[in-house]
Parts: C-alpha cells; structure tokens; sequence
C-alpha cells in the first residue's frame, strides 16, 4: 500500500510543476461580480480570454486580465521548453474559482432613527492553466 501511495504522490507532484497557478487575494469587488466576468473565460484558450477580457466593459474584468497574464507568465516560467504550446492556442483556463472574501462592515443613517448596515465585499481568485490533451 505504500508503494502506491509513493507513485500517486510522485504523480502529483509531476503535475504540479507544469501546471500553472495565479492568485488574487482581497480584491475589492464583490464575489457575485467577479463571477459573472470569471464564469466568461472559464475553459476558453488564454489568448482569446485575454481578448474577451480586453474589451470587455465590467469592471472587474481589469483586474482579472492582470491576473490572467499573471497566471500566463508562472505556466511560461514553469514550461520553458513548451513554449510553442502557446503560440499554437493548446493553454486554456483549466479552473477559475471566486471565492468570498473578507468584509467590511459601515453603518448608515436610515429613517427613523435607525441604522442600515452597509457591507463592502471582497473576494478571492484562484486563476490554473493547463495544456489540452492532444487527441492521437
């Protein structure tokens, strides 16, 4: 049973070093926002999600192209000798998760004497890139 272990962990740890990760921690735009830009790219080859991502109008779409190129930068770090993978459109958008993150909590004057709460969200992106399989 160790022995198998052994060979799923080596197995992991190969595929870990050519897959490539970016993350964005507290940025300052709500969760339910960010997915509408992020569920876009989601399985779409880089180059043309770095496109999508260029002209589109949202905002958060700025922020997740930086970290699009990010990820793009670590996968070319991680594969130097597979560049021209690139180049041919195989990289794609494996995972993109948005995640809560912490909040701020304001309070506003409302009618009556009252206090209306004002949360200013924030969330998490965990951008990983692979290579697709070639079919042969």
């Amino acid at each position: 049973m160790g022995a198998r272990k052994r060979i799923m962990a080596d197995k992991l740890k190969a595929e870990k070093k050519v897959t490539a990760i970016a993350v964005l921690k507290d940025a300052p735009t709500s969760p339910r926002k960010m997915r509408l830009v992020a569920d876009i790219i989601r399985g779409v080859e880089v180059n043309k999600a770095l496109d999508i991502l260029k002209f589109s109008k949202k905002e958060a779409s700025i922020r997740l192209e930086k970290l699009l190129k990010s990820a793009i930068a670590n996968w070319e770090a991680k594969n130097a000798d597979r560049t021209e993978e690139l180049e041919k459109g195989n990289v794609y958008v494996k995972t993109i998760m948005v995640d809560g993150g912490s909040m701020l909590k304001r309070i506003r004057p409302c009618p009556q004497g009252r206090a209306g709460r004002i949360r200013k969200r924030s969330n998490h992106v965990t951008i990983i890139l692979d290579v697709k399989k070639s079919e042969e």
